[in-house]
């Protein structure tokens, strides 16, 4: 059974830094993209960053670009999304999702949510 676990949210101060993982199982991570999307409250769903199969290919919201850095460990079958300079802004559940070989729009396999609340 093809899963994702999201892990690594919780509640942080404008400023700084946390940690997202996407784990994965029941499947092969190798020939998979994985993105990762946000969800505030009230708002859309956001397109956060994605990582190609081969973790050749990256790209990110302009919203979070130089403050984001998307990467995966294969042999861990986790991906990573490193937040750091967190803006209250950035508050909503996280989500990730997986997609065969290279990013785009539409993804077949979500995650649960990990919640990230960027506070004082």
């Amino acid at each position: 059974q093809l899963q994702l676990v999201e892990s690594g949210g919780g509640l942080v101060q404008p400023g700084g830094s946390l940690r997202l993982s996407c784990a994965a199982s029941g499947f092969t991570l190798d020939y998979y993209a994985i993105g990762w999307f946000r969800q505030a409250p009230g708002k859309d769903r956001e397109a956060v960053s994605c990582i190609s199969s081969s973790g050749g290919s990256t790209n990110y919201a302009d919203s979070v670009k130089g403050r984001f850095t998307i990467s995966r460990d294969n042999a861990k079958k986790t991906v990573y999304l490193q937040m750091n300079s967190l803006k209250p802004e950035d508050t909503a559940v996280y989500y990730c999702a997986a997609r065969w070989a290279l990013c785009a729009a539409e993804y077949e396999y979500w995650g649960e949510g990990t919640q990230v609340t960027v506070s004082s």
